[in-house]
């Protein structure tokens, strides 16, 4: 079986000091201004933007950041213990749930995973990383239908997230059998990102094998 990699957005959190914002920017992905109201605006096909608001202590914040420093230099436990500790302190807030989520996921402990993500859904039921999120959980604990449905529901919100538009064309090729979704989404993926040669060449090798 040839190597596909699932991928997510990277994210940048940034606190404004002022009014205590919490603005989630998904590299790649930041235009259009997404509310935890799930009031999605999508402007553009170049990508969106979460943002959450609310009213956070200092020692909050200072938790969050360091968090996220720890995570990036690869001390997972100290960091996970810090995410929880913010979602305890900040139970409203979806974005440190998914990181948290992540979190989790990098360690391999898929349950924990699933169930901070899942809960940043309940806040944000229209978040499309989130649901991006889930469906590599999906994939990897051998749900695949569930998987589908996850990637689908992310490009429901936002038709232009290649990163969830290649991920479902890894699972129709590789894990449902289901050529035409893959050539289908392999597609429409290189639209955004025409420079992938390794797709280029996972859409050749299955019209070979099928005849497409």
């Amino acid at each position: 079986m040839r190597a596909h990699d699932d991928i997510r957005c990277q994210r940048v959190i940034r606190f404004a000091l002022a009014a205590i914002v919490v603005a989630l920017a998904v590299a790649s992905c930041s235009t259009a201004q997404v509310t935890r109201t799930a009031r999605i605006e999508i402007q553009d096909e170049i990508g969106f933007t979460i943002t959450e608001k609310t009213r956070i202590s200092g020692k909050v914040r200072a938790d969050y950041e360091s968090a996220l420093v720890l995570l990036e230099q690869g001390q997972h436990e100290q960091g996970i213990e810090l995410l929880r500790r913010v979602t305890e302190e900040a139970p409203e807030l979806s974005a440190p749930r998914i990181d948290l989520g992540i979190a989790y996921h990098r360690t391999g402990d898929l349950e924990s995973a699933e169930s901070n993500l899942q809960k940043a859904l309940e806040l944000n039921p229209d978040h499309p990383a989130v649901h991006n999120e889930l469906g590599i959980v999906y994939r990897k604990t051998g749900r695949f239908a569930e998987a589908r449905k996850s990637y689908e529901k992310a490009l429901a919100v936002y038709p232009g997230f290649h990163f969830a538009r290649r991920n479902l064309a890894i699972l129709c090729d590789v894990y449902l059998a289901d050529p035409a979704c893959a050539i289908e989404n392999y597609q429409a993926y290189l639209q955004a990102v025409p420079g992938d040669r390794e797709v280029t060449i996972w859409i050749t090798d299955i019209r070979n094998r099928t005849g497409r």
